[in-house]
């Protein structure tokens, strides 16, 4: 058995050292309460841009300008060491970490922005950086899309363990490629929320016969900075939940069975038996006995991005 922790706490919004700093302390926090492995939601370091949902496009450039500076500013730079606290508090506490990420470009232009979750291990290396693949509407204005390079499991204490970020969910051959790597652990950190997406998660969960791990962005009115551009017009109800988290862990076969974490802040746990994901296996196993490779193939590019070679 293994002991999850799903950390559904606000960022410190557009402020990445402090950020950290408190990931840190929650970290330490999971580790003291036993948990094995440490899951943050998307985008946490700094704050998910929630406010491309509200600006209308054409009529709030300065806003959006505004913020996205903001944004630049405190985004991740993992080749400069920005991720050093996090992976020592890893290391320091033994705890497999999960954690998503504004990262900033740090190879071409030094100012694209990637939706990002890395996964660190309990030696405090590491294992994965995957960046989403494709931004959602909107998001589209913010990140840059990734490749297929980081669509991998790979192996920890508590499992084969993996992710995808909010609505990569909703991409079937994105699952297929976890599912036919022998994923264990489906951890989706997310922004999404509600009964509808509640059911996407049991469905994977029944689908590739996974723990799945779902970590909500959670974010109050109160949360953002005094000094957050057109914070007035944007949020003007002082006593407003922006999002209300939803964090849940669902185990093979589709029971919930902890949260959801509904517009409330705090650390989920779960104890999680890894032996259920291949037990559960016996009638339905997408990638094994049911997969029918004589019929259906699945062809994924993991070459990384080239960047573009100047003559």
């Amino acid at each position: 058995m293994s002991r999850v922790a799903i950390v559904q706490e606000s960022s410190i919004v557009l402020n990445r050292d402090k950020t950290i700093e408190k990931a840190v302390q929650l970290i330490q926090e999971a580790a003291l309460s036993g948990a094995n492995l440490v899951v943050f939601p998307e985008a946490f370091i700094s704050g998910y841009p929630a406010w491309i949902w509200r600006l209308r496009p054409g009529m709030d450039w300065g806003t959006s300008e505004a913020l996205h500076g903001l944004l630049l500013d405190s985004s991740v730079n993992i080749e400069n060491g920005d991720l050093a606290p996090l992976c020592d508090a890893a290391k320091a506490n033994q705890v497999t970490v999960v954690c998503g990420l504004n990262e900033r470009d740090n190879e071409r232009s030094r100012a694209t922005l990637y939706n990002t979750v890395v996964v660190i291990s309990e030696e405090g290396k590491l294992l994965n950086r995957h960046r989403k693949l494709m931004p959602t509407n909107p998001e589209r204005m913010v990140w840059g899309f990734g490749d297929g390079s980081s669509l991998k499991v790979v192996e920890s204490p508590v499992g084969r363990l993996s992710t995808l970020l909010c609505w990569e969910s909703y991409m079937p051959l994105a699952r297929y490629t976890l599912y036919s790597q022998g994923v264990e652990i489906y951890i989706a950190p997310t922004y999404d929320s509600g009964d509808a997406w509640l059911g996407t998660m049991q469905h994977i969960a029944r689908e590739g016969r996974c723990w799945v791990i779902c970590c909500g962005v959670v974010l109050e009115h109160r949360d953002l900075p005094d000094d957050f551009p057109d914070k007035d017009n944007l949020y003007p109800d002082s006593d407003e939940w922006i999002n209300p988290g939803d964090s849940v862990v669902v185990a093979p076969g589709g029971e919930i069975v902890a949260g959801p974490l509904r517009k409330e802040k705090g650390i989920l746990y779960a104890e999680i038996d890894i032996k259920l994901a291949a037990i559960s296996k016996r009638a339905l196993d997408v990638v094994g006995h049911y997969s029918r490779p004589d019929i259906f193939t699945l062809s994924v590019n993991t070459q990384v991005q080239s960047p573009i070679k100047i003559k």
